[in-house]
């Protein structure tokens, strides 16, 4: 389902990026191709053959708004770098420059790392003189920012995939010991009057019992990373229980809503990198929240479980 909602969401978000991407070229909001008056103003004389000469760029109000079709535009002033090459004379943007909407998407798209830049034409007789700046045509906007987005977190969930192994290996590691060795089953045992009345349909002593307290212990002591194998080890002996491949269970259900809903009696390690020692002036607010949203949850899921229309899908029942 959640593939569903997520390949739902990109194609909105790219239909809607499209949309803005073609209002854009009819309103030519980034006035490509034309070019933007300016007055640069040298602390010498200009040097034909100088090679970059130090400036300051000034656009007047009233340019600025005429250029980009906007109200209310501020004049605007900036240092920058005449760049002189054998293609002709650019402008160069100080590294920084706070520039205002259109052009800081102009200079975001087309800039490289030392500011933006755009070509500059007119006459330079002198250390003050006119000219006009033509940047380089923009175009889908929109549409890049969503594939840059989409590069960023797909290597994002590569590193947050890579770094899971470590965890994952060492805590299956421990759990096949403790099943070999017979701790598993001990704990099982002395859970049972807790776990049996929130899990009925688990037959008694089943793995899925220790694995389920495992992974709530890890999450009440604050360990995201060891919980997270703990729980995908429950989920995957809930599932031996489980006549269908497709439909979760009742257990698994109030698993998932405990999981999400743990109680923490340590503050998450994320928390305490961020917060240092203050976290502890939260410790008496995160367990009472915790604590009264994993009631919730578990009222919750019970609750829903009673109803016919999710009886119905129940597969055990089915």
């Amino acid at each position: 389902m959640l593939n569903y909602i997520w390949g739902g969401l990109i194609v909105v978000s790219l239909f809607f990026a499209l949309v803005s991407d073609v209002r854009d070229f009819a309103l030519n909001t980034y006035a490509n191709g034309q070019p933007l008056p300016v007055t640069v103003t040298l602390p010498g004389d200009y040097d034909a053959d100088a090679r970059i000469q130090r400036a300051t760029v000034s656009i007047a109000a009233p340019d600025y708004s005429a250029h980009f079709r906007v109200q209310d535009a501020a004049s605007l002033t900036y240092d920058a770098d005449l760049i002189q090459t054998a293609q002709g004379r650019q402008l160069l943007f100080a590294q920084g420059a706070a520039v205002p909407e259109p052009l800081s998407t102009i200079c975001s798209m087309h800039s490289r790392d030392e500011g933006c830049r755009g070509t500059l034409a007119g006459t330079s007789a002198s250390g003050t003189f006119a000219a006009t700046v033509t940047f380089d045509a923009v175009r889908w906007v929109k549409m890049n920012a969503i594939a840059a987005a989409a590069l960023d977190f797909a290597e994002t969930a590569v590193t947050i995939a890579l770094g899971l192994i470590g965890g994952l290996a060492l805590w299956m590691g421990l759990l096949r010991i403790a099943e070999v060795s017979g701790i598993l089953y001990s704990l099982v045992r002395l859970t049972q009057p807790l776990l049996r009345p929130l899990f009925p349909e688990v037959p008694k002593d089943h793995p899925a019992l220790g694995m389920i307290v495992l992974n709530l212990t890890a999450n009440m002591l604050g360990l995201g990373n060891a919980a997270t194998p703990l729980g995908i080890k429950a989920m995957q002996e809930l599932q031996t229980l489980n006549p269908s491949s497709d439909t979760a269970t009742n257990p698994m259900v109030m698993l998932l809503a405990m999981n999400t809903a743990s109680v923490q009696l340590v503050p998450p390690v994320l928390l305490v990198a961020i917060m240092g020692l203050h976290v502890n002036q939260l410790f008496f607010s995160i367990l009472f929240t915790t604590l009264l949203s994993l009631v919730v949850a578990i009222g919750a899921a019970k609750l829903l479980g009673q109803i016919r229309m999710y009886r119905r899908t129940n597969p055990e029942i089915n």
